[in-house]
């Protein structure tokens, strides 16, 4: 009987192992016969072989493809680092909570309405409310002008104080034809409106022009000049302009201007 230890994993080529994949060259034949990994008392009869290398006591597969590696030990978290881990989450969801109540609640801490825009010129001395729609602005179009407000770029009413004239009518209209000269350039300028009016408790007088435009692009517009005077107050000017002129700006300028106190 053949003697000679069974050897595993014959390979069907010289240069291949099983499913044609190359193998590394095998390794000299040590004395005694062993060339390769056999299970334990595998051919010898059950007699326990001589210890050999590691190397030798591994499979074909783990020469080829390296040594399998242990997994890493998991690392236990301290008691005291855990305790301090669980404090902080729990502090982030009790934030979390107060913030959500936060958003809840805050419908019910506001107020009901925001309240109307206005202008208040402390330097003209005068204030007043803006209808819906109308914005307070930074530049008014005249330099000499201390507050401006506005709708959409079609109405325009603008403040600035004044000294005191002995003919506050004259003084109006005087102030009327340059504003129109500046800010109307119309070719035909018509009066549609020239009394006097008492306005927030002061007294004075108010001019209205329109003018219109032989060309096809601009349409016509729309200048109110009131000055007041009296009550123990500066006397000051509130100019109005609307173009397009329609009667719905001239109502949102007529309000505005009533409303100046």
């Amino acid at each position: 009987m053949d003697e000679r230890p069974h050897q595993a994993w014959p390979p069907e080529d010289p240069g291949r192992g099983a499913g044609g994949r190359v193998r590394p060259a095998a390794e000299p034949e040590r004395p005694g016969g062993r060339g390769a990994w056999s299970p334990e008392g595998a051919g010898d009869g059950g007699r326990q072989p001589a210890a050999d290398p590691p190397q030798d006591d591994l499979p074909p597969s783990a020469r080829w493809y390296g040594t399998p590696a242990a997994p890493p030990r998991r690392r236990r978290i301290p008691d005291r680092l855990r305790r301090r881990l669980l404090g902080a989450i729990a502090l982030a969801a009790g934030a979390a909570v107060v913030v959500a109540g936060g958003v809840l609640l805050a419908p019910r801490i506001l107020p009901a309405a925001t309240p109307p825009a206005g202008v208040s010129d402390p330097l003209a001395g005068v204030a007043y409310s803006l209808p819906e729609g109308w914005r307070t602005g930074t530049m008014p179009p005249v330099t000499e002008f201390t507050s401006v407000a506005g709708s959409d770029g079609a109405a325009t009413v603008m403040s600035r104080p004044a000294e005191p004239v002995a003919d506050v009518r004259k003084a109006t209209v005087e102030l009327t034809d340059l504003y129109a000269r500046l800010l109307l350039h119309g070719d035909e300028v018509k009066v549609v409106d020239d009394r006097a009016v008492t306005v927030g408790g002061r007294t004075g007088h108010s001019r209205s022009l329109r003018a219109e435009y032989r060309d096809v692009v601009n349409r016509p517009a729309y200048l109110r000049v009131v000055f007041l005077t009296g009550a123990g107050k500066r006397p000051v000017v509130v100019v109005g302009m609307a173009q397009p002129d329609d009667p719905r700006r001239r109502a949102e300028i007529d309000t505005v201007i009533a409303g100046v106190r």
